[in-house]
């Protein structure tokens, strides 16, 4: 009977693993979301938020946890868009992150929760999360078109992160100064664990290194919604 049970759990869970990279490979190109054609055909989108609610993962299983509740982040941000299409923005529906409640992985929580209580307070030295949490602003580091998947979720987190922090649009160097994401004002804490920097964990990350005494600023957020046109 625990056999059984244990193997049909093991089967959904690869089952949404499987459905949800079939998902953002369809739906997802060059980090934009294809809003409109999910709202037309959103049978893919529910049947695996179906799935996901009869999910639970143990924290202790650490890359399974953290793969399936970042895309569950991921598709939660898009279920929260698709549900309120047409938006110029996820700020246009008031409680996007912090009110609207999704029933998944046996909890009923927000977008805030999932990132916050889930993610961040149960794996504190992880800041790599901040760069795969997608908001569906362009702000964001981009979406990609796969799932993240438990037995390659250190590679992505790390190839993500490394992708975010080369980008001159996303850390932008000009002299002496550095402009960085306001993501790195918010969650300042996560970026400057053990006495470090924000340069130094950036430039664990960077091809060219910043200077250390060099100026940092933050630049707007852009919430325009990353949609494909």
């Amino acid at each position: 009977m625990i056999t059984t049970v244990y193997l049909g759990f093991a089967q959904t869970t690869a089952s949404f693993f499987e459905k949800t990279d079939a998902f953002f490979n369809t739906n997802v190109k060059n980090g934009k979301v294809a809003y409109q054609d999910i709202k037309a055909n959103p049978s893919d989108l529910n049947e695996l938020i179906t799935i996901a609610e009869t999910i639970s993962i143990s924290k202790s299983d650490a890359n399974t946890y953290q793969a399936f509740w970042i895309n569950a982040y991921n598709l939660d941000v898009i279920k929260g868009i698709v549900e309120n299409y047409p938006l110029k923005s996820p700020l246009d529906k008031a409680g996007f992150f912090d009110k609207i409640k999704y029933n998944i992985g046996g909890e009923n929580i927000t977008l805030n929760d999932i990132e916050n209580k889930l993610l961040r307070a149960n794996f504190p030295e992880e800041a790599r999360f901040h760069f795969v949490l997608v908001c569906a602003g362009l702000g964001c580091p981009p979406i990609i078109s796969k799932a993240y998947l438990p037995s390659t979720l250190d590679a992505q987190l790390q190839k993500q992160t490394e992708l975010s922090l080369n980008n001159p649009n996303f850390i932008r160097v000009k002299g002496k100064k550095v402009g960085v994401s306001q993501i790195f004002e918010w969650y300042k804490g996560d970026f400057t664990q053990g006495g470090k920097s924000l340069v130094d964990f950036i430039n664990i990350y960077r091809k060219e290194k910043i200077e250390n005494k060099a100026k940092v600023n933050y630049y707007p957020y852009d919430w325009t919604l990353n949609e494909t046109k």
